[in-house]
């Protein structure tokens, strides 16, 4: 069995982990550790948690998480046990990551894992979060990645190293669903690898380190946690590692409720959870010309893993959970809120999250006493530019809206007589 090992969530069959990233296409695979009880390892950063992650090397790179209990924000909102994850970049805290987002918590563990099953270039798709987060690790060990990206996001994309030959970057004039569906097409190219989103139980595991860390610190786990989604990957993660913290044993048995954000109008999990459906139905899914109206859309996701066993639905079903559709007032609000209480600026998807905890609060869906875990999913940017120049990825190749229609009415993903598969072959 070795240190992991996975399991299908629709048959229950034990899969052989080849890079594995599912056995059936409507279910997710889960993995199952040999060790039920956490022990920190003597390892810096997210390392420290190698029990829970499936790899079994680990390399230079990976900042862990900050967790704290408020002060600030919690006499602000009359809470006693508020304790903020900080993914970010506040040094006064303890808290290096560099890209100020908890998307680089996935990054290493994920292309770790790729190293051990045969690395391959890696493919990411990405809204902005994930990719810089993966340029980062990539650049700090020298792996050779592909970032498929929308246009309008490229001004997320940086680093704080120099930009390496070995990181390439095709922008598409389209959104976040047009950037995954060219990666997916990119990454079934021989010699290349998808990272496979949501089924990419690294990528998971790795995000499951909030939640992992907050136990630790805390003593228990929390009554309530509180995230902003686009996909709710990371929800799926907070709710998996609850999963192995109860069985240890020593952080309580009650699951977590999740409380789930998006940025309205483009709310599709809010919708279906408010309609009672486990899954998807296309009056759910806003046009995605409203993608524009959100307060930040980074958090748009036209196919989220929703309805897939082991996914958002699952999620919330089984932790009582609740989903919100933050309006942008809201979050400015809660943008300001937070940065003058807390004392450090924070991203526009942190902001989503903390606005639910303040309507939270309002409407009294929880008590002041109870133990709350809000993740700030990034921040600190301002404070990094204290200490570093970030340095922008520019396009090696930008793909027009009509080579995304071609491309799509394309049956065979191996299939490079498109032209501007040609062109993309070219520059890699």
């Amino acid at each position: 069995m070795g240190r992991y090992q996975l399991r299908c969530l629709e048959c229950n069959h034990i899969v052989k982990d080849h890079y594995t990233l599912s056995c059936h296409d409507n279910a997710l695979l889960r993995t199952e550790y040999v060790k039920h009880t956490l022990t920190l390892k003597n390892l810096p950063g997210i390392w420290q948690f190698h029990d829970w992650l499936p790899v079994s090397g680990s390399m230079g790179s990976g900042d862990a998480p900050v967790t704290y209990q408020s002060k600030g924000l919690a006499r602000e909102l009359g809470l006693h046990n508020l304790h903020i994850s900080f993914n970010g970049y506040l040094p006064e805290r303890g808290a290096f990551i560099k890209t100020c987002s908890f998307k680089e918590l996935e990054s290493p563990a994920t292309l770790q894992r790729s190293i051990e099953h045969g690395n391959k270039t890696f493919v990411v798709s990405s809204a902005g979060n994930t990719a810089r987060a993966f340029a980062q690790t990539a650049s700090e060990v020298g792996l050779p990645l592909v970032i498929v990206i929308p246009v309008p996001c490229m001004n997320r994309l940086w680093i704080t190293n120099e930009v390496p030959d070995n990181i390439k970057v095709i922008a598409v004039d389209g959104d976040y669903y047009d950037a995954i569906m060219l990666g997916n097409r990119i990454g079934a190219i021989n010699g290349f690898r998808n990272e496979g989103g949501a089924k990419n139980v690294a990528r998971r595991d790795g995000m499951g380190i909030v939640m992992l860390d907050a136990a630790v610190r805390m003593k228990t786990l929390p009554k309530h946690y509180f995230q902003a989604i686009g996909s709710g990957t990371g929800g799926i993660a907070a709710w998996e590692a609850s999963i192995r913290l109860i069985q240890d044993g020593r952080f309580g048995d009650q699951m977590p409720h999740l409380h789930l954000a998006q940025s309205a109008p483009f709310a599709p999990i809010f919708n279906a959870w408010s309609g009672n459906r486990n899954i998807l139905a296309p009056e759910d899914v806003p046009d995605k010309s409203q993608i524009k109206e959100t307060y930040t859309d980074i958090l748009s996701n036209r196919n989220p893993p929703y309805s897939i066993k082991g996914g958002v639905a699952d999620a919330l079903s089984k932790t009582d959970g609740q989903v919100y559709a933050i309006e942008n007032d809201e979050a400015r609000d809660a943008k300001q809120r937070f940065e003058s209480a807390e004392g450090v600026d924070i991203l526009r998807p942190a902001a989503i999250a903390v606005a639910a905890l303040c309507r939270a609060v309002d409407t009294g869906s929880i008590d002041p006493n109870d133990m709350i875990l809000l993740n700030i999913t990034g921040g600190g940017l301002a404070r990094l530019k204290e200490d570093y120049s970030p340095n922008h990825l520019g396009a090696d190749l930008v793909v027009g809206a009509n080579d995304l229609d071609d491309l799509n009415d394309l049956n065979d993903s191996n299939t490079l007589t498109n032209g501007i598969l040609d062109e993309i072959m070219e520059i890699l």
